[in-house]
């Protein structure tokens, strides 16, 4: 009698979704074991790839060994010692002989293993060597026992992946090779065949067995160029498919920036523009002119003038009699921006209102029935813009600043209630890394601000190690009393044991009762209330409060012109574009910026990082030095895109690959925009499955 609980084979992807207990060499006892690794399915298994290989193509002798090149070598176990070295730390050291020529295997605070090492026990050994004395020595290698007769297992490339507690690499190995046998016949080939032969990519059955169990490291490598390309080129596609979604004509309005529209909009801006703010307004002036929506991101360094490029575009639909909207993620952003407009607009004609999350009800519906009776043309504000009851009469241009803070699918969540498209402008002041631009931004046009506006002077930045503090806030204390203003950053908002960083509160105590006790000092983090939050601001921006404690709350939007003062307290907890970021609020008018970071400079990457920090203004600089640091899942707050994770590609290690796949794609949507022909038909299915939703590409499928 068959079994009711096993699926039927019905069709294929049925059977890939086959439970693994029914996978030779499972049973139940190891269902638990391989749920722990996220191994539920066949098809888990099979794409579960290993996270290392151990290379048995060339097998040296201990002789033949090398400095700092990862090599394998056969020996059997001479000595065991482990010993103590303070404090609870260990170091386990295996001597491995072979022809009267030794090597000695060390490991650190891994006491465990002991039990595993007997003498004369044979051994495979990989790792990188180094020269001690007389001595090789291998830190952490790899180890594979065998029998004491057996032969060198030569010629392969053994696969190690991922375990759990009971789970040998041997017996995944077998559970992964029953997988192969049973199921790899079956994947599907979403690539037509004379697109895998131009691109110069393995088939998938070739690659999915070459992956697991490599012949050699060629083929290893042409095996996870299949993979890694296929992440990079589905991904790119469904951007390169939403880019001609928006590309075709829709109901958008036509607002041409005409010469007399142009002339009145430059009276209202009372200074010089720069070369790269004339060109992001000419880019976004053609943008509006056209009948389809605009897509545009606006990315500028700190300080560079992203808002005077949004108010071109803003007036540009006000003088066509629409309505524009600017939202941003924070409500100090929003009300930020809201006094720098109500500067450069004060005295014009445009009707311009505030909405934030904790407007008072009566406000709030009173600015709602204007909004939707077209009795105002500017609405800035915070996420409160897209509220269902929120209904615009003519919404001819949405602006959303810092974009990556929303994700995706809210970059389109402003309508009118004529039900045609506004134009989108979308702005970021953290500078964006090339990789990221193509995958993050990889639907929009782009300008860049990269100069800053005459009159800005760079930031005098120092790294101080904790000696160099009291000689600090004496310049700093100086530089108040001469009526400066000044920040103090730190990580946290409360202290926590587990961390030992600064926090604002610990800090806020300890400057008010030391070294800045004789000035007047506010406190600010995100845990305040928004009211909170807003009288702090408004008594600094006054000059009420001298220095502002702060968390990073105030990394975007805080725009006073005398603070020219920051002291960061462990820097080496911000990310490089964070703490560019920081920097850019004391670079806001025309006098001399200082900024002081303290932090762990005995650790060298946050030295590095650091010091890479005090050397560049370049906020671009800085992105690419970050990305290639901390890579791509911290910069920008990319798990926000709503963009699905990939899943073998590395941005920040397939940059050509990446680039190579968006060329692709462009061209295939350029030639078949709606993925027609029958023969990418598979390949249609897996991008909508995987970016169809996030995306919204409803006119593709």
């Amino acid at each position: 009698m068959p079994d009711p609980q096993r699926p039927a084979d019905r069709n294929i992807p049925q059977r890939l979704a086959t439970p693994v207990q029914y996978l030779r060499g499972v049973g139940p006892a190891r269902v638990e074991q391989l749920a722990k690794l996220g191994l539920h399915r066949a098809s888990d298994v099979l794409f579960g790839f290993p996270r290392d290989y151990q290379d048995l193509t060339e097998i040296r002798t201990i002789a033949q060994l090398e400095p700092n090149r990862e090599l394998t070598i056969r020996g059997a176990v001479e000595e065991v010692e482990l010993r103590q070295t303070g404090a609870g730390r260990t170091i386990l050291g295996v001597l491995i002989g072979r022809d009267a020529q030794y090597v000695r295997a060390l490991w650190f605070n891994q006491p465990f293993l002991r039990e595993r090492f007997q003498h004369g026990q044979e051994l495979l050994v990989t790792g990188t060597a180094k020269r001690t004395g007389l001595v090789w020595e291998m830190h952490h290698p790899r180890i594979q026992w065998l029998e004491a007769d057996a032969e060198t297992p030569r010629g392969r490339m053994l696969p190690i992946y991922r375990l759990t507690e009971g789970l040998a690499q041997r017996q995944m190995r077998q559970i992964v090779r029953a997988a192969l046998d049973q199921f790899a016949d079956m994947l599907d080939e979403v690539f037509p065949p004379d697109f895998l032969e131009s691109h110069g990519l393995w088939p998938i059955r070739r690659a999915i067995e070459e992956i697991h169990f490599p012949t050699d490291p060629a083929g290893l490598d042409a095996a996870r160029r299949r993979f890694i390309y296929q992440d990079l080129f589905v991904m790119q596609l469904a951007l390169a498919l939403k880019r001609h979604q928006q590309a075709v004509p829709q109901s958008a309005p036509a607002i041409p920036a005409t010469a007399k529209i142009d002339a009145r909009i430059r009276r209202l801006i009372p200074f010089e523009l720069t070369a790269d703010q004339q060109q992001a307004i000419s880019e976004v002036a053609l943008d509006l002119g056209r009948d389809r929506p605009m897509n545009r991101l606006l990315q500028g360094d700190v300080g560079s003038g992203k808002t005077v490029v949004a108010l071109y575009g803003i007036l540009t639909a006000v003088a066509h009699g629409y309505q524009a909207a600017l939202m941003s993620p924070t409500e100090i952003l929003a009300r930020q921006h809201y006094a720098t407009l109500e500067k450069l607009l004060a005295g014009s004609q445009v009707r311009r209102a505030l909405l934030v999350g904790g407007a008072p009800a009566a406000e709030r519906t009173k600015l709602i029935a204007a909004l939707a009776a077209g009795e105002l043309d500017l609405l800035v504000g915070t996420q409160a813009l897209l509220a269902e009851d929120v209904k615009f009469a003519k919404l001819g241009l949405a602006v959303i600043d810092e974009q990556h803070k929303f994700g995706v699918r809210q970059r389109a969540g402003l309508k009118n209630s004529a039900g045609t498209s506004p134009h989108y402008l979308v702005m970021t002041a953290t500078p964006i890394p090339r990789t990221i631009g193509m995958t993050l931004f990889g639907d929009l046009d782009v300008s860049t601000l990269r100069q800053a506006p005459p009159g800005r002077q760079p930031v005098h930045t120092y790294l101080a190690s904790p000696s160099e503090r009291d000689r600090w806030w004496e310049f700093y204390k100086k530089k108040l009393r001469s009526g400066r203003q000044g920040y103090v950053i730190a990580p946290l908002v409360e202290q926590s044991e587990a961390t030992g960083a600064a926090s604002a509160e610990e800090m806020f105590e300890a400057l008010s009762n030391g070294p800045l006790e004789e000035f007047r000092l506010g406190l600010i983090h995100g845990r305040m209330s928004t009211e909170a939050q807003r009288h702090v601001m408004e008594e600094f921006r006054s000059g009420k409060l001298q220095v502002l404690v702060a968390t990073s709350v105030v990394e975007v939007g805080v725009d006073v012109a005398n603070a020219t003062l920051m002291t960061i307290e462990d820097g080496e907890r911000f990310g490089l574009s964070a703490l560019h970021q920081l920097r850019g609020r004391i670079c806001r008018g025309s006098f001399q910026g200082f900024c002081c970071v303290f932090g762990n400079l005995d650790a060298p990457a946050a030295r590095e990082r650091l010091e890479a920090f005090t050397k560049t203004f370049d906020g671009f600089e800085l992105a690419e030095i970050d990305f290639k640091q901390r890579g791509p899942g911290s910069i920008l707050g990319t798990e926000q895109s709503g963009l699905a994770p990939l899943r073998f590609a590395d941005l920040s290690r397939d940059t050509d690959l990446l680039t190579e796949a968006r060329i692709d794609a462009l061209a295939l949507t350029a030639a078949d925009p709606h993925l027609a022909d029958p023969r990418f038909e598979k390949l249609k299915t897996m991008v909508l499955r995987r970016y169809g939703a996030s995306l919204d590409l409803a006119d593709v499928g």
